[in-house]
């Protein structure tokens, strides 16, 4: 069997086994929902080698998507490290064999201590599954290694039923963006969804503006001060009315040396699209690269009053890392 086939079997086992893990979902799945949000405290997860990986994974997943959750090792957890949990706790172990010696030794501490038990098991008559209050079987037919010794088919099917119950924990709490931003606050992503068009616009004294009497002239002049290549045009209560872009002077100046003396509200886009300070940046570059018929570089910032405060342009999203 050449390289490619060996993969596409591997992919092919691994496929089938969750497809089979849909048909096998009944009211065990709800039950385990239903007690950790019924739960005061956190999801502990547990388990080792392979399954101690896949527990770390979906403990994080659950602590980033609005389930309090941290990774337990039971080996250190029989020497000290069980005083973590607490009787409003919900622990979840993984153990394909639902006999892994250091998962069935702290089964009377939590007992005592008082914490539900979740085991996700690739055995229902196992010693792990006939100790939890709820069990969520994760059965497959064949691990994808040809030895069937490495766990393959077995931890994928694991990993995808954590994901389901974290991904159906997180609608049931109607966990939304914001929600997730402030537990990602860092790289691009939190820059993505925590950063307001406030944060990125060019306001105050930086704001390209001239009234709608100015000239062509003043309003290239404004530009070449500003160097955003564009300034709004204003009414004299400070009302939007237009937008000019350097582009538009440059156009217009085929049409005759005296049309920088013109008005440039005769040349202005007239109502141009705009965005209030209080949106996501993610939402100001949206506007910007699906703007009709072709996209733009700049995007005046307005108050409820419709009044100029700001301008965004292109570049400084970009810059910021807003993709």
């Amino acid at each position: 069997m050449d390289i490619l086939e060996r993969a596409a079997q591997v992919l092919r086992i691994e496929a089938q086994a969750i497809e089979h893990l849909i048909t096998t979902l009944d009211e065990s799945f709800e039950n385990a929902v239903h007690m950790i949000l019924a739960s005061k405290g956190r999801v502990v997860c547990t388990g080792m080698g392979k399954s101690g990986h896949i527990g770390r994974k979906i403990a994080a997943t659950l602590a980033s998507t609005g389930t309090p959750a941290f990774f337990m090792h039971p080996g250190e957890g029989v020497h000290g490290d069980l005083g973590m949990i607490t009787e409003n706790d919900v622990v979840l172990a993984f153990s394909n064999s639902g006999e892994t010696g250091e998962i069935i030794s702290i089964l009377p501490s939590l007992r005592r201590i008082g914490a539900k038990l979740i085991c996700v098991v690739g055995k229902k008559e196992s010693t792990l599954a006939k100790n939890s209050d709820v069990v969520l079987l994760a059965e497959v037919e064949r691990e994808a290694c040809p030895l069937g010794l490495a766990p393959t088919t077995s931890t994928t099917v694991a990993l995808a039923l954590g994901d389901a119950l974290a991904v159906s924990l997180l609608e049931i709490r109607d966990f939304k963006p914001e929600n997730f931003a402030v537990f990602h606050p860092g790289g691009s992503l939190g820059r993505r969804l925590l950063m307001t068009v406030e944060n990125v616009m060019h306001g105050h004294d930086d704001n390209p503006t001239v009234l709608k009497e100015a000239t062509v002239r003043d309003a290239l002049f404004i530009m070449t001060e500003k160097g955003l290549g564009a300034a709004t045009v204003v009414d004299n209560e400070g009302r939007l009315i237009g937008l000019v872009t350097d582009g538009d002077v440059r156009r217009g100046l085929d049409s005759g040396s005296d049309f920088l003396e013109r008005p440039v509200e005769h040349m202005m886009t007239n109502m141009p699209r705009t965005i209030t300070k209080d949106k996501l940046a993610a939402e100001a570059l949206h506007m910007m690269e699906k703007n009709q018929p072709r996209p733009i570089t700049v995007l005046p910032v307005v108050d409820d009053e419709g009044r100029s405060i700001g301008i965004v342009h292109i570049t400084d999203l970009l810059r910021r890392g807003i993709v």
